[in-house]
């Protein structure tokens, strides 16, 4: 079985010089459901007014789909194990390191969750650190980077 997903990344010069690198790294991200969402390099990696502040950078988003993941993931394995969640908030943190070459990757995300449970059935906190590490093994993103992926509170297994 295969999906295919798809993003179509827009930038346009808009009239900026573009030798030397004076350029805007703002861009459009189109997704296949229609939304369209502005993207831009960092500002800590490309100062303003080159980047834009109002926009998401690759980064960001490598991050929130790493914390999105996990979270779609616990939920369906909580939801199958009959536990009721009311709200799952992770105020997800990426951090940029040198790899063995010295170039810059996303080394690590630590995820930081915030989960309401509600009904007869609440789990231990053994049981939420078991559902933790099943969602890690079980999330597509998760399974298709080499960073490092924590929840904070979690020990590794």
């Amino acid at each position: 079985m295969s999906h295919e997903y798809e993003a179509t990344v827009t930038w346009t010069r808009e009239g900026r010089s573009f030798a030397g690198g004076d350029y805007s790294r703002g861009h459009r991200w189109r997704f296949d459901c229609g939304i369209e969402v502005p993207g831009s390099a960092s500002p800590s990696v490309v100062p303003l007014p080159l980047s834009r502040e109002d926009a998401i950078d690759p980064e960001e988003a490598f991050v929130a789909a790493v914390a999105s993941c996990h979270m779609l993931t616990f939920l369906s394995i909580a939801a199958k194990k009959r536990y009721v969640i009311d709200r799952y908030e992770d105020r997800a943190v990426g951090v940029m390191t040198p790899n063995a070459k010295g170039k810059l990757f996303v080394s690590k995300v630590t995820l930081d969750p915030i989960i309401e449970f509600s009904g007869d059935k609440v789990p231990t906190p053994e049981q939420i650190a078991d559902l933790h590490h099943l969602s890690h093994q079980e999330c597509f993103i998760a399974n298709s980077v080499l960073t490092e992926v924590v929840v904070a509170g979690i020990p590794s297994h």
